[in-house]
């Protein structure tokens, strides 16, 4: 097969799986690129969260008990909010479930595709209180409401088969010179050019849908800068340049949510429960 038809066969391959995967995120109406299931995300997901409940040191005191407490309102008020403005709920098949693990190093929380949350002790230091706790799990739930996960996996997947097709059309050009450098060059201007543009993306959409669900659940999202400058004072100014990284700069997301605090607390009142 010659080139031309090789590329003609891949494009029309390729339009017909993009007209095929577009969607749009929930609020924002973001358009997405999604062509890896959900549900096989959720299904591997839930395999590493036991692996690791399985690993980790797990609390079980007064705080796990707020963490569990914040993320029952978080899911009660997403699916009233859902339902109550005729969408389709985006939790609909999670299987929500929350750990605190015990390390005072690590500052950090996560939630995985499904609904599986963690928190890390160390992460109490910067919270220091339920509004800033809620808009910390805000953020990370907003990661899987959003379907953040399901996008990585999919703009990966094509990422991986591009490179694939022009290190082909080069005649293996690439290969040589990442053989020959010891580097993945296609992979690193990918991730400076493409990925991490799109990751910082998905952080700025987490941290406005956080806020959201965090109003939502009558929480004052007025402490979500205060999270933001506690971090700052944490990394001491540590975090690399904002183009080589995945998130905003702590200056940039403190600049956002200012103003978009007023905004989202008259948009999205709490939310009655029947």
């Amino acid at each position: 097969m010659n080139r031309r038809k090789f590329l003609s066969y891949m494009g029309c391959g390729c339009g017909g799986l993009i007209l095929n995967a577009c969607s749009t995120a929930p609020i924002t109406d973001r358009k997405q690129f999604k062509i890896i299931p959900e549900s096989k995300l959720n299904a591997q997901a839930a395999q590493v969260y036991e692996k690791v409940k399985e690993k980790e040191k797990l609390i079980t005191d007064s705080n796990l008990v707020q963490i569990k407490e914040i993320g029952k309102k978080m899911e009660n008020s997403i699916s009233q909010y859902f339902y109550e403005t005729n969408q389709n709920d985006p939790t609909a098949n999670f299987d929500w479930e929350y750990i605190l693990i015990k390390n005072d190093k690590v500052r950090n929380a996560w939630c995985m595709p499904g609904g599986k949350i963690a928190v890390y002790t160390g992460m109490l230091d910067v919270t220091k209180n339920l509004n800033g706790l809620a808009a910390v799990m805000g953020h990370e739930i907003a990661h899987a409401v959003a379907k953040h996960s399901v996008e990585r996996a999919s703009r990966g997947a094509i990422l991986n088969a591009s490179t694939q097709i022009i290190d082909i059309l080069s005649g293996g050009k690439l290969s040589t010179v990442n053989r020959t450098t010891g580097m993945n060059t296609v992979g690193l201007l990918s991730q400076l050019g493409i990925m991490n543009p799109f990751n910082r993306k998905q952080e700025s959409e987490a941290d406005y849908l956080g806020m959201i669900f965090s109003s939502l659940s009558g929480y004052d999202i007025r402490e979500t800068v205060n999270i933001w400058e506690r971090m700052k004072k944490f990394n001491k100014g540590k975090a690399p340049p904002e183009f080589m990284s995945t998130h905003p700069s702590a200056d940039n997301r403190i600049k956002k949510i200012n103003e978009w605090t007023n905004k989202i607390i008259i948009d999205y009142p709490p939310i009655n429960i029947s």
